[in-house]
C-alpha cells in the first residue's frame, strides 16, 4: 500500500486528506480492519515508536494509551497483584499474558484519559489482551501483529469498524523528516536519541542508592517523555505511569497535573473505594465517572439522594479531605521525569507530596544547585540525564 486516504484531515473541513510516502515507497503500516482516520494515524505511529523503544530498553513487553498525540498510560509487562486487578476491573480467573498486562496497566493510569485512546503494543497482540480491548472504549490498536483468535474478536469490535493497523516492526524511518506549517516546511533529524540505563550515571544527590526497580521507572518515564507534547512531567511506579502531565506552558503546572493524576489513581486502591457497590450492569465508563467523581471535591454530585441510586448498591460514605490527605501520604518509592529541566525546587517540593523517591530530569538550569539541595533535603536521588526530551 502506497497510500491510504483519509476521510478528512484534523478536522472534517481539512478535505482531501491522505498518508503517504515521499519517496512513493510503500507504506509500513497495513489496515486489517476499518478505516482508521488523520489523528488515529497519529497517536498510532508516535505510540509505536514509544513502546518499540520501552520493549527494546527494558527487555519487557510494553504497551501504551494514546489520546490526541499523547500517552494516557504506559507500562511494561509486569504481573497484575490482586489489587491492579480490582482496580482495573480484571476477572480473578482471567489468565492474562506479558503483553496483556502491559496493556491494561498502561489503560488503568488513567482510565478518564483513556476513554476512546489509541493502542500500541510491543508485540503481537493475543487473544487475552484482544479481549480485554474489546470491553474497552477504544479506537484502534497498533501492533506488529495479531494472532487469528485476536483478529477475529477484535474484528467484533463497533459492529465491526473497530481499526486494526498492523506495523512492519523492521521499518526505520529516513534520517531526515519534514513537516509544514502554514505553507512552511521545517526539517530536521529523526530523534534517534537512545534512552538506557547509561543515561542514569550522573547522580547528582547525596543519596545515590538508585535500585533496579527504579532504574527502570527512570527509564519508562523518559521514554514516555520522549513522546508526549511538551512541556511535560512523568510520574511511574513498578513500570507504570500513573500521571502524565502533557503540554502545559509552565513545568510547575506540569508537575502539579501529573501528580494530581498520581494521586488520583493511588486514591483508587483507597478501602472506601476498593469497597464500592456498584448497580448490577453498570457501563464502564459510568463506573469510571463515579469513581472520579466520588474521589474528588465534587463527591456529592454522586453521593446526593436520586443519583447515588443509579450507580451504587449502597451509598456510600464520603472519603473526607482528611482522609485523602493521609492515604496519599502513604505512597512511597514513585520515580519522577521530566522532558526538560526543573528551574526551581517547588518542583521537587510538588512531586515529594505524590511519594517521588527519585527524579530524572536534563539539568541544565542556573538553579540546579536550588533544585539538588530541595532533593537532598528529602533523601531522593536525582539524575540528571543532560538530554532534554522535547516533542512537539
Amino acid at each position: 500500500m502506497k497510500e491510504f486516504e483519509l476521510k478528512y484531515g484534523c478536522n472534517p473541513n481539512q478535505k482531501p486528506a491522505k498518508i503517504f510516502m515521499k519517496d512513493g515507497g510503500e507504506l509500513p503500516v497495513t489496515v486489517l480492519n476499518g478505516r482508521p482516520g488523520y489523528i488515529n494515524f497519529l497517536d498510532a505511529l508516535n505510540s509505536w515508536q514509544l513502546v518499540k523503544e520501552l520493549k527494546e530498553a527494558t527487555g519487557l513487553p510494553s504497551a501504551a494509551s494514546f489520546k490526541h498525540v499523547s500517552p494516557a498510560g504506559a507500562a511494561v509487562g509486569l504481573p497484575l497483584s490482586d489489587v491492579d486487578r480490582r482496580i482495573y476491573f480484571v476477572d480473578d480467573d482471567a489468565e492474562l499474558s506479558p503483553i496483556a498486562c502491559a496493556y491494561i496497566r498502561a489503560r488503568g493510569a488513567d482510565r478518564l484519559c483513556s476513554y476512546g485512546d489509541w493502542a500500541a503494543l510491543s508485540d503481537v497482540c493475543d487473544a487475552a489482551t484482544a479481549a480485554y480491548l474489546k470491553d474497552e472504549v477504544s479506537d484502534g490498536v497498533i501492533a506488529p501483529g495479531y494472532t487469528e483468535q485476536a483478529l477475529a474478536i477484535l474484528k467484533t469490535k463497533k459492529k465491526g469498524n473497530y481499526n486494526v493497523v498492523q506495523i512492519d516492526p523492521d521499518y526505520v524511518p529516513a534520517a531526515q523528516e519534514q513537516k509544514d506549517v502554514f505553507g512552511v516546511t521545517f526539517e530536521q533529524g529523526h530523534n534517534n536519541f537512545k534512552i538506557d540505563e547509561a543515561l542514569l550515571q550522573n547522580i547528582v544527590t547525596e543519596n545515590k542508592a538508585l535500585p533496579e526497580q527504579a532504574k527502570i521507572d527512570m527509564i519508562v518515564a523518559l521514554i514516555t517523555l520522549k513522546y508526549t507534547q511538551s512541556n511535560s512531567v512523568c510520574y511511574v511506579k513498578d513500570g507504570q505511569a500513573i500521571g502524565v502531565g502533557a503540554g502545559q506552558q509552565s513545568r510547575i503546572h506540569c508537575t502539579r497535573l501529573a501528580g494530581q493524576k498520581a494521586d488520583n489513581w493511588y486514591l483508587r486502591q483507597h478501602p472506601k473505594v476498593l469497597g464500592l457497590q456498584f448497580v448490577d450492569g453498570i457501563r464502564r465508563p459510568d463506573r469510571d465517572n463515579a469513581i472520579d467523581v466520588y474521589t474528588s471535591d465534587e463527591y456529592d454530585d454522586v453521593l446526593r439522594d436520586g443519583e447515588w441510586q443509579r450507580v451504587f448498591k449502597v451509598r456510600p460514605e464520603v472519603l473526607t479531605a482528611e482522609e485523602k490527605k493521609a492515604w496519599i501520604a502513604t505512597q512511597r518509592g514513585v520515580t519522577c521525569g521530566s522532558d526538560a529541566f526543573f528551574p526551581f525546587g517547588d518542583n521537587v517540593e510538588r512531586a515529594r507530596k505524590s511519594g517521588v523517591q527519585y527524579i530524572a530530569e536534563p539539568g541544565g538550569s542556573i538553579r540546579d544547585d536550588h533544585v539538588i539541595a530541595t532533593a537532598d533535603k528529602y533523601g531522593m536521588v536525582m539524575a540528571f540525564t543532560g538530554m532534554r526530551l522535547f516533542h512537539h
